[in-house]
This record gives C-alpha cells, structure tokens and sequence, in this order.
C-alpha cells in the first residue's frame, strides 16, 4: 500500500443475513471510520457508503455498498481498509498513527541499535512491536507501553526502547 494510506480497520464477516457487515475499527473513536470515507479495500475496490447500524461484540455493524449478501461479506472477512492521510484528522505533536512507526529504527537507553520496527501487533488487550534484528532473522515482540518505549521521536525517524531484561540479550549458553 502506498505511504499516504493508513489502514483504518478491516472488514470482520456478515452480521445477519441480510449483507450487513461486522466492521473492526481501529480508530480511536470506532465510529468515526464511517467519516473518512471513501476508504480502499486492500483488493483495490471502493467504498464510498457505510451506515453504521450499530455494535456487537468487539466490531461494529454496518451497511457497506457494495455488499448486498451474506456470503460477499463473508467473503471479504478480513479485507483492510484504508483512507488517505489527508482523510485522518492531524495529529498534536506527542501523537502518531502506527504506520508512521514501521520502518523506524529502534535503539535501548544507552544508545545501542535494536532493530527496525518491521509491524504493530494488535492483540486486543495491548499493542506490540514488532522488531526485526539488524541481521533480519529474528522478530521481538515489544510491548509498546510507555514504560517500555519511552520516546518516539518522529523528525529524527528513531524510537528510544527500555525493554524487560534479556529481551534483546543474545544467549550465552549457545555455542
């Protein structure tokens, strides 16, 4: 996807029978997806129209054109969606959207390399990232709380880690 695209949520499967979708939306308020429309689905199509009708479970359930069935929505299960950067309200100073994070450069307290954020992982309860080794073998998985990533500094493309003990430590004890 290209740099000015930010994924915004996912198309989660069909609520009913009827073509209604079950949206997840990764907005900090849920229902403002529905604002930034149009949004491009990762297969390239658009989607000009959603009304949102309300929430079940962790998603929220909507009318999205295009979608008039049952199996169409349950066949985009886990489709993307993305709106332009342009779409997404600006941000203050101290706050970024997590596609800014990938590809930056980690680095403990003292200074040293960690690796390059490759991915923001969302598990439902807490965000991690997820960091690929300068050798670009091995991913950590960083818990991204503000205990553990202490600065994030944009301008200079670089994020500032105080990971748990021995999360980064090579092992010793292979030969």
């Amino acid at each position: 996807m290209s740099e000015d695209r930010i994924i915004v949520g996912t198309l989660a499967g069909s609520f009913g029978v009827h073509g209604d979708v079950r949206l997840k939306s990764f907005c900090a308020d849920p229902e403002a997806l529905a604002d930034y429309t149009p949004l491009m689905r990762a297969d390239g199509a658009l989607i000009t129209t959603i009304v949102l009708k309300g929430q079940t479970k962790g998603a929220l359930i909507a009318r999205v054109d295009g979608i008039t069935t049952k199996e169409q929505a349950d066949g985009l299960r886990g489709m993307e969606l993305f709106a332009t950067r342009e779409q997404l309200p600006s941000l203050p100073d101290d706050e970024f959207y997590h596609a800014d994070l990938v590809g930056l450069m980690t680095y403990d307290t003292g200074g040293a390399e960690l690796g390059r954020v490759k991915a923001i992982q969302s598990n439902g309860a807490d965000d991690l990232l997820e960091i690929i080794s300068p050798s670009d073998k091995d991913t950590v998985l960083v818990p991204f709380s503000k205990a553990v990533v202490p600065t994030v500094d944009l301008a200079s493309g670089r994020i500032v880690l105080d990971p748990p003990r021995g999360l980064f430590a090579e092992d010793d004890t292979a030969e």
